[in-house]
């Protein structure tokens, strides 16, 4: 019997040096633990240093050769619901998210994705590409997200507490109660359809 918290893991989707992820990240993961349904775990990619998709096949059809690819799968496979900090780059998520995506496979299945986007109109359009590939990845995107706008990212970087920014708190709520039901529902049907196979 599964416990009744589901695991979201709350991916850190940038590797720069000086890279702002790492705050709404620990901001999101924290306001999760907070909740009697659901516990986060925090999945940096700096720890996954895998090399650009180059391998023969998809995860989808053959074994990955990259050992930290492998690595990726087996952390994704331990959770029920994932969000990702989403930065914004030219209109789109950062090379090495995409290429973390790239390297998934039937460990999202039939889970739900949402996302904290910041960077150029808060992340929306990293976001919007993000929620495309979910689809592909046969996940379930969530409408509501948070969206880190220039003035919010400013003053965060300078010292403001992210977790006195009302209004962010309002969109992860929003964006935490999506996750969480969507996590329960299709960790509910994933089980469901494991033991009819079973039986």
């Amino acid at each position: 019997m599964p416990s009744s918290r589901v695991r979201i893991a709350v991916v850190i989707g940038s590797v720069r040096e000086k890279r702002f992820a790492e705050k709404p990240a620990r901001w999101i993961a924290d306001l999760v633990n907070q909740r009697d349904d659901a516990e986060a775990g925090i999945v940096d990619l700096k720890d996954y240093p895998m090399a650009m998709f180059a391998e023969d096949a998809s995860p989808l059809w053959a074994p990955s050769k990259d050992e930290h690819a492998r690595r990726w799968q087996a952390r994704l496979d331990e959770f029920d619901g994932y969000i990702f900090t989403a930065a914004e780059y030219n209109h789109a998520p950062t090379g090495v998210l995409k290429n973390a995506f790239d390297y998934a496979g039937s460990q999202v299945f039939r889970k739900p994705a949402g996302f904290v986007g910041y960077g150029g109109v808060g992340g929306a359009r990293a976001v919007e590409h993000l929620r495309l590939i979910a689809v592909e990845m046969q996940m379930a995107p969530v409408r509501a997200a948070v969206h880190i706008l220039r003035n919010d990212f400013v003053a965060i970087m300078q010292g403001q507490d992210i977790a006195e920014l009302e209004h962010l708190k309002e969109g992860a709520d929003g964006l935490l109660n999506d996750i969480v039901w969507w996590a329960k529902a299709l960790r509910t049907a994933r089980v469901a359809e494991e033991q009819a196979k079973a039986a």
